[in-house]
């Protein structure tokens, strides 16, 4: 049975299916990217100082602080999109929507720094948090009320015409005749 706004038919079932995959490479990509071993002569120490490393990264001049910081907001960023892709509802709260995505960003990036502890070569660090959550805040603010509302309209436009009211919706009911138990 359909859930109650979600999306419709066999094209819902495509574009779910879709989305998980999609989602599962790039879960894939940022766990091969963030949790394998590099072998590098020096290591900084981690950071667990909320904006250390934003300042650091701008004290290095626009061209650097762009590109790790913009490496930072992109790393996630695509599961703004794809995490409620994959939950397919169009009748949602858009603030619900996206507290419940940056949520589970946060928790995801958050598992990726501590798993970071392990790994030789990573460093943890509570900017990449704090960056990659914002990534796919904004990611999802950029696309999915936009999008959610293009599949409102569509689902409108085919939605069949009612029924007129003097016929009946549905039609007469086969009465069953009743079998007694036998002695």
């Amino acid at each position: 049975m359909q859930r109650e706004g979600s999306i419709g038919g066999s094209a819902a079932i495509r574009i779910r299916a879709t989305g998980s995959a999609l989602l599962v490479a790039h879960l894939v990509l940022v766990a091969w990217f963030t949790l394998r071993p590099l072998d590098v002569p020096w290591v900084p120490p981690p950071n667990l100082r909320p904006l250390a490393g934003i300042r650091a990264d701008l004290a290095l001049g626009w061209p650097a602080a762009v590109r790790s910081l913009g490496g930072s907001l992109l790393l996630l960023a695509p599961l703004g999109v794809l995490l409620p892709v994959v939950n397919g509802r169009l009748a949602v709260s858009p603030l619900a929507s996206l507290l419940r995505t940056t949520a589970a960003a946060a928790l995801l990036s958050l598992g990726i720094e501590l798993l970071q502890t392990g790994v030789p070569g990573q460093v943890v660090d509570v900017d990449a948090l704090w960056l990659n959550t914002l990534g796919v805040a904004l990611a999802h603010l950029a696309v999915v009320p936009a999008g959610r509302a293009r599949l409102r309209r569509r689902a409108e436009r085919e939605r069949p015409a009612p029924l007129p009211r003097d016929e009946p919706v549905q039609g007469r009911t086969p009465t069953i005749p009743r079998v007694g138990i036998a002695p």
